[in-house]
């Protein structure tokens, strides 16, 4: 593992259920590629390889296009190490989620 890299996909449709459709598409992609990542509110983290994060980054805007979006924006934060390893998204966040299982079960 070499990169971490965050992805917010923005359709630009207007209605807040067509939008989570759409996210929730892009983000079952994201998972049917193997790679580890982490879903906040605002961004997808994912770490691995820096060429394979790419790959999927670029992907994720026809992703997007085929389920309905007319058209895509993203923004993309790449943190890239070719010589070593990265701090992990487990690393960097367990920390902050320890208490989340109860908080979480009272908003479903």
């Amino acid at each position: 593992m070499n990169a971490n890299v965050a992805i917010q996909v923005l359709p630009s449709v207007l209605e807040d259920e067509e939008i989570v459709r759409i996210v929730d598409a892009v983000i079952d992609y994201i998972r049917s590629t193997g790679v580890e990542y982490y879903v906040g509110p605002c961004e997808t983290a994912m770490e691995g390889d820096y060429e394979e994060l790419m790959e999927i980054v670029k992907q994720c805007q026809y992703i997007a296009v085929e389920a309905g979006a007319p058209s895509v924006m993203s923004y993309v934060k790449i943190t890239y190490k070719p010589d070593g390893e990265k701090l992990t998204i487990e690393r960097k966040t367990a920390k902050h989620h320890m208490n989340d299982a109860p908080r979480l079960a009272n908003i479903a």
